[in-house]
């Protein structure tokens, strides 16, 4: 597949592998599953009523499934105990302060995203999650923020979680280095983004 500044990236790309390939990669180390078709997404560490930890995804949606495995490839030890890995979450229609307060979590784990999208050759788009945000993220400094992340990532090394499923990944999918900095484009973030 050739790259094109992940402007042109597209692939049909199936949930149930990423299930899979995130369960060879992490059951083992940390009896986590990814699983999907839930109406929002969420994280369960394990307790008196689950034997594993839950990394659920919103439906089918393959975007949601490589944004929750971010979160989860980013979070501590700590984190990983707790549900949702003890972050707020407010609805759309969050205060000019509660959206920057959200993009500053958001910055590390989207970077994350797009690099694990560069290796399953699937579109990234950013998320400012926030229909009636007054300013779109793709036009600030959220957008500005994760792309200089994803080229700290691609210069100082990702998370190990996300370095070894973001190689996982690639060798699936038969892609490239996804730590190629030359993948990525400041422009591709100036798309509509997802709300």
């Amino acid at each position: 597949m050739t790259v094109n500044n992940n402007l042109v990236l597209i692939r049909q790309a199936n949930v149930k592998d990423l299930e899979r390939l995130f369960f060879e990669c992490f059951y083992k180390d940390y009896a986590t599953v990814l699983v999907g078709g839930y109406s929002e997404p969420l994280y369960l560490p394990a307790g008196d009523d689950r034997r594993e930890c839950q990394l659920q995804f919103r439906k089918d949606f393959f975007a949601s499934a490589l944004h929750e495995i971010a979160h989860w490839c980013i979070a501590g030890r700590e984190r990983r105990k707790l549900v949702d890995f003890g972050y707020w979450y407010r609805p759309d229609g969050r205060t000019p302060t509660e959206q920057k307060a959200f993009e500053l979590v958001e910055v590390r784990p989207q970077a994350l995203e797009w690099v694990f999208s560069m290796a399953t050759g699937v579109c990234f788009q950013l998320s400012s999650d926030n229909l009636q945000a007054e300013e779109p993220a793709s036009n600030g400094d959220f957008a500005d923020a994760v792309y200089q992340q994803v080229l700290s990532y691609c210069a100082q090394g990702l998370p190990p979680r996300g370095e070894l499923f973001a190689r996982k990944l690639a060798a699936y999918y038969g892609l490239g280095d996804p730590v190629d900095s030359s993948f990525y484009d400041r422009q591709i973030l100036s798309r509509r983004p997802l709300s």
